[in-house]
C-alpha cells in the first residue's frame, strides 16, 4: 500500500498514467469492434499485423520527437525538423544518383552505406547548428528562430531534387526503412536503440539534469556554473541529428526523396506526442517514457479511424479532440475543479 501511495505521488507517473489511460482506452475499443487488431503472425520470417504496423508507421514521429522533447525541456521548440527529415533523404538520395542533377537518369552502384548515413546526418547536424546559434547565442525565440530554417529547409531540400521525387535503388540504405530485424521492423529496433542511448544520456549523466535546469531558470542554472548556451546548442544539435535519422526512415521507404512532402507536417506530431507524453512547453522536465506513450497514442488513433473507415479528412479532428482531452485531464487544477462540480452535483441530487 506504500508502495502505492508513492508512486501515485510521483510527479512523473501523474503525467503519464492519463497518455497510459488514452492508449488503453483505443486498444480497448479496437479489441472490441475491429476484426483480428491484436492478431500478430510471421510471414516471410518476420512479425506482420495491426499492432507491428503502429510500431513501424510511430517510428519516424517517435525518434523526431525524442530529440524534441529534450529541446521542449529546456524551455525552446523547433519547428525545423520536417524540413531537416526532407533535406536528409534528399541528401542521401542525391548521394546515390550524384548524376541526377546534370541529367543523367542511370542507377550507378550506391557509395558505402557508413558514408550514406554519416553525410547527411553531418548536414543535419548543421542545420541543428544553425538553429542552436540563433536560439541560444542570437536570443531569437525559438518559434521565430526554427520558423526560419522550416521555411528555407523545405526550399533547400527542393533544390537538391530540382523540386522532382528522386528516386533510387541501394539495397542496404533501402533496409533502413524496409528492412526486419530480430523479426521486428529495423525502424522500431532504431526507436529502441535511440532512446535507451538518450535515456542513459540523460538519466544516468549530469546532462540531464543540466537541460531540464535551463528550462527551469536558465539565469539560476548558469550562476550554478552550467554553459546553458552551449548545452541549448548541443539540444538543438541532437534534435536535428533525430530528424536526420527520421529520414532515412521516411526516404528509405518509398524508395524515393520527396523534397516537398518528406516531413511534412511531422514537428506537429512530434510536438504532439510530447505534450500528450507530460513534458510541460514551459520546460523545466523531460518525460521520454510519456513522449513514446504520447507518439504510440496518435499513431494508434490515426490507424484506428481508419481501419474503420472514417475519411481522412477528419483524422486530425478526431487527434486534436483527443489531445485536448488528455492535456486537461493532465491538469490538477481542471481535475480538482470537475472533482468539485461532481460533488456538488451529488449533494443536491441527494
Amino acid at each position: 500500500m506504500t508502495g502505492i501511495k508513492k508512486l501515485m505521488s510521483n510527479p512523473t507517473f501523474n503525467k503519464i498514467i492519463w497518455p497510459i489511460i488514452a492508449l488503453i482506452l483505443v486498444l480497448l475499443f479496437n479489441l472490441f469492434f475491429t476484426q483480428h487488431f491484436f492478431n500478430i503472425g510471421i510471414k516471410n520470417g518476420h512479425f506482420f499485423g495491426s499492432l507491428i504496423d503502429i510500431l513501424n508507421r510511430a517510428a519516424p514521429t517517435l525518434i523526431v520527437a525524442i530529440g524534441m522533447t529534450l529541446v521542449i525541456a529546456t524551455g525552446g521548440i523547433d519547428l525545423s525538423v520536417g524540413a531537416v527529415i526532407a533535406i536528409s533523404g534528399a541528401v542521401a538520395a542525391l548521394m546515390i544518383r550524384p548524376g541526377y542533377l546534370h541529367g543523367d537518369l542511370s542507377y550507378p552502384a550506391p557509395p558505402p552505406i557508413i558514408w550514406l548515413i554519416i553525410v547527411p546526418l553531418c548536414v543535419c547536424a548543421l542545420a541543428g547548428a544553425w538553429n542552436g546559434f540563433v536560439v541560444s547565442y542570437l536570443k531569437i525565440p525559438a518559434m521565430v528562430g526554427t520558423l526560419i530554417l522550416m521555411v528555407a529547409g523545405r526550399g533547400i531540400a527542393q533544390l537538391i531534387t530540382q523540386g522532382q521525387i528522386l528516386t533510387f535503388h541501394a539495397a542496404q540504405f533501402q533496409f533502413i526503412g524496409t528492412g526486419f530485424l530480430f523479426r521486428l521492423p529495423f525502424p522500431v529496433i532504431i526507436v529502441a536503440i535511440l532512446l535507451c542511448l538518450t535515456y542513459l544520456f540523460t538519466r544516468k549523466t549530469a546532462i540531464g539534469l543540466f537541460i531540464e535546469s535551463i528550462g527551469d531558470n536558465p539565469k539560476a542554472s548558469r550562476y550554478a556554473g552550467v554553459n546553458a548556451l552551449r548545452i541549448e546548442w548541443l539540444v538543438y544539435v541532437f534534435c536535428a541529428i533525430c530528424a536526420g535519422i527520421a529520414g532515412f526512415i521516411v526516404t528509405a521507404d518509398i524508395k524515393g526523396a520527396d523534397g516537398n512532402n518528406a516531413g511534412l507536417n511531422m514537428e506537429m506530431d512530434a510536438i504532439l506526442a510530447v505534450i500528450i507524453g507530460g513534458t510541460p512547453m514551459t520546460g523545466g522536465r523531460a518525460c521520454l517514457t510519456g513522449t513514446i506513450i504520447g507518439g504510440l497514442v496518435m499513431q494508434s488513433l490515426k490507424t484506428t479511424i481508419l481501419t474503420r473507415g472514417v475519411p481522412p479528412q477528419y483524422v486530425m479532428v478526431v487527434e486534436s479532440l483527443v489531445v485536448v482531452a488528455v492535456c486537461l485531464l493532465q491538469s490538477p487544477s481542471f481535475r480538482i475543479k470537475v472533482m468539485k462540480a461532481f460533488s456538488k452535483a451529488g449533494r443536491v441530487s441527494a
